[in-house]
């Protein structure tokens, strides 16, 4: 009998443990509360700042333009920081043909111009001559020696002779200045300026044309520069937007006059922006896989006020958060508890430890939640990243930790 009774007792607890180890456990899952709140729907991307009216200097004129008095940084003041300096350029190198024509035009001007010495001495000696025989004209005129018809005569040969005289000195000064002008062109570059000379006399000094600071410069080093070309840029650091793009089917999606939040600009707090514009006209641009995409330019102002976002520059970098849409207190779950069932949503309930298949309508995403239309009440917990083992009515446990 103590045999059987030991055997039976041994038969009960290995039934009792294969009883044990077929019973189903439950199982462990994450679980999330449905909640009421704040929502926000967002469009993040990456944007650079600009300065918003940057002034690009040209050369007014064709010259030599000495080595940049302005650094990249440096403050300048409208109307008082000298921000470049252009001097005349210097003659250009001639061929042995061009130096001996002008040589040549040379020679030919100061043969005029002796010309012209000639004929002037010529022109004062008939102009002496005739002022001679008109005083004598007058004296026997007076006598009435000779008729008043001959006085007449030798007043309009005075006055001829006066204008000959003219003549010849104008002729002069015509020939000294072809000469002046021939002998120019023999000028080499050899010439020399004094850049510390009084404005107009040997240079054109640049006056900045707006305060601010220094933000490019086209080139440090002295050299030749022809009118128009681009000398420096100026632009006020407080006075900044920035500059971003979208996909065209985001860039619907925005509202007017969003608000925006730069994150990432490197400093410890948010800066607030604002959208001023977006442009009608999109382009295409390649991405990195090779994908022709049509994007579309936003421009948004920087509400921060300065003293705010020290040490900000042009053509930086940051994180734009535009604000698409916002809601207080809105039913929510997280996302990672919604899963495709029956052409719709649908999420697991625990129902004191029990899984409880539940059909649910969303509205809008944002982030890692979702909005709760129908199906869901304030406080009932869900199941995150439900499982394929997971169905209706299993046994579910909280996972610790």
């Amino acid at each position: 009998m103590l045999r059987k009774l030991t055997w039976g007792i041994l038969a009960a607890g290995l039934v009792a443990a294969l009883v044990w180890a077929l019973w189903p456990q439950p199982q462990p899952v994450d679980l999330a509360a449905v909640t009421r709140g704040p929502m926000q729907g967002t469009i993040v991307a990456q944007g650079v700042t600009r300065v918003r009216a940057p002034t690009t200097l040209a050369a007014p004129i064709t010259g030599n333009v000495t080595r940049s008095p302005v650094e990249i940084g440096d403050q300048v003041t409208a109307g008082e920081t000298v921000v470049a300096i252009i001097q005349p350029a210097n003659p250009a190198l001639m061929d042995a043909r061009a130096r001996a024509q002008a040589e040549a035009a040379v020679v030919e001007a100061q043969a005029a111009v002796a010309l012209a010495e000639s004929n002037l001495a010529q022109a004062e000696s008939a102009l002496a001559h005739a002022s001679a025989q008109l005083e004598r004209g007058r004296a026997l005129a007076a006598r009435g020696t000779i008729p008043h018809r001959v006085l007449e005569d030798l007043e309009a040969a005075h006055r001829s002779a006066e204008q000959a005289l003219n003549a010849a000195r104008s002729q002069r000064d015509l020939n000294l200045a072809a000469l002046a002008r021939v002998q120019a062109q023999l000028m080499g570059p050899e010439l020399d300026f004094d850049p510390d000379a009084a404005p107009g006399e040997c240079c054109m000094r640049i006056l900045a044309p707006q305060s601010g600071v220094v933000l490019a410069v086209t080139d440090r080093s002295a050299r030749l520069v022809q009118a128009g070309a681009a000398l420096l840029t100026i632009g006020d650091l407080d006075d900044m937007e920035i500059e971003l793009d979208l996909l065209s089917t985001d860039a619907v999606r925005v509202p007017p006059a969003a608000r925006a939040v730069i994150e990432r600009w490197g400093g410890d707090d948010t800066l607030e922006a604002q959208l001023r514009r977006i442009e009608p006209a999109a382009f295409t641009r390649v991405s990195a896989l090779g994908i022709e995409e049509q994007r579309v330019r936003l421009r948004l102002d920087l509400l921060t006020p300065p003293e705010a976002r020290r040490g900000l520059g042009d053509g930086f970098r940051v994180t734009v958060r535009l604000i698409e849409w916002e809601a207080e207190g809105l039913l929510q779950v997280p996302q990672a508890a919604l899963f495709r069932h029956a052409e719709g949503w649908a999420v697991f309930v625990d129902d004191g430890g029990t899984a409880r298949l539940r059909q649910v309508q969303i509205g809008r995403q944002a982030g890692a939640q979702a909005e709760v239309i129908e199906g869901l009440t304030e406080g009932d917990d869900v199941v995150l990243y439900p499982g394929n083992a997971l169905a209706d009515g299993v046994s579910i446990t909280a996972r610790a930790g």
